[in-house]
């Protein structure tokens, strides 16, 4: 005759709780929770919060030790040349890069993946290369190679073709140019990915149908090909218009210590001059809630007129 093992109330609840704590993690309702947590938490902790303390701290007088709420005067001195020149500075960087990293990757993206292309694989992994360099070293050789000697490697072209030497750094539309080029050079190949990316998604068919009838390649290209890269073509308008307003770096590596005639001054940059550099963290404050109202209006006006928002039924 064997021993019956006799157990207490507390060894029962011991040996259960591992499978019930199991059953509720293994749950349909938890798990999904528990995959966004981490999701959740960083956008608490680093957007939502620090939001937060901006927008609070836009209202007061920001000194070492002292801390004085001042009501809307850091709001009242946001509107001024400075800023202004700094806003339009970024309004006509952003409409250029927009365009450029829009559709010229549409167009390469269509190109790479023709059948006329080799060696697709090698292309697809260089593509990424530039946006892993950093932008302060991109930008020492930028300024190298853009300088405003004649032993330049950009004005030794110049000479060559016949023109003379520019000094990169000290005219408005150079300067521009610079801060464009370096921007787009390191955002193009992931653009290109993304639109190759949409393209895998085109039925082949259709390409087919629209041979039957009688399309060009452009034809097939405006018919076939831009309507179903219409949501990709939405996220990378997107993620442009909003990384164009946040730009800083393109314009620091250039002009450390500021631009002559602010001509590559930033709204991002004019943040850091009034709120770093002159340790006026209230007012650099209010100048981020515009910037962050300005990047929120545009981008929502954005979606409205590509139709984002509509049910993919309409």
């Amino acid at each position: 005759m064997f021993p019956t093992a006799k157990r207490t109330n507390q060894e029962l609840a011991t040996v259960k709780s591992p499978n019930r704590f199991a059953k509720i993690l293994n749950s349909q309702k938890v798990v999904p929770y528990i995959f966004i947590s981490p999701f959740v938490l960083s956008l608490l902790i680093f957007t939502i919060y620090p939001t937060i303390k901006a927008i609070i701290m836009s209202f007061q007088s920001v000194l070492p030790g002292q801390v004085t709420f001042i009501g809307l005067e850091n709001y009242s001195r946001v509107f001024n040349p400075v800023f202004f020149k700094a806003l339009s500075n970024t309004t006509i960087y952003v409409i250029l890069t927009v365009t450029i990293l829009t559709i010229i990757p549409i167009i390469l993206a269509v190109l790479l993946d023709s059948k006329f292309v080799k060696f697709k694989t090698f292309f697809r992994a260089s593509l990424f290369v530039p946006a892993l360099t950093s932008t302060i070293v991109a930008g020492m050789v930028f300024r190298l190679m853009f300088g405003e000697t004649d032993n330049a490697a950009a004005n030794q072209i110049l000479n060559w073709i016949g023109f003379e030497s520019v000094e990169w750094q000290y005219n408005a539309w150079s300067g521009m140019f610079l801060m464009v080029l370096l921007c787009s050079w390191r955002w193009m190949g992931v653009n290109i990915l993304y639109f190759l990316a949409g393209l895998q998604n085109v039925p082949k068919e259709l390409y087919e149908s629209a041979e039957i009838d009688g399309a060009n390649m452009l034809e097939k290209f405006r018919y076939v090909t831009l309507p179903f890269l219409k949501p990709v073509t939405i996220f990378v308008v997107t993620i442009s218009i909003i990384a164009g307003f946040r730009m800083f770096e393109e314009s620091y590596v250039f002009w450390p210590a500021g631009s002559p005639g602010d001509i590559g001054l930033s709204v991002a940059g004019y943040i850091y001059q009034q709120g770093i550099s002159q340790n006026n963290l209230g007012f650099g404050a209010a100048i981020g809630v515009i910037l962050m109202i300005i990047i929120f209006v545009v981008s929502i006006v954005q979606l409205l007129l590509t139709g984002a928002f509509k049910r993919g039924d309409e």
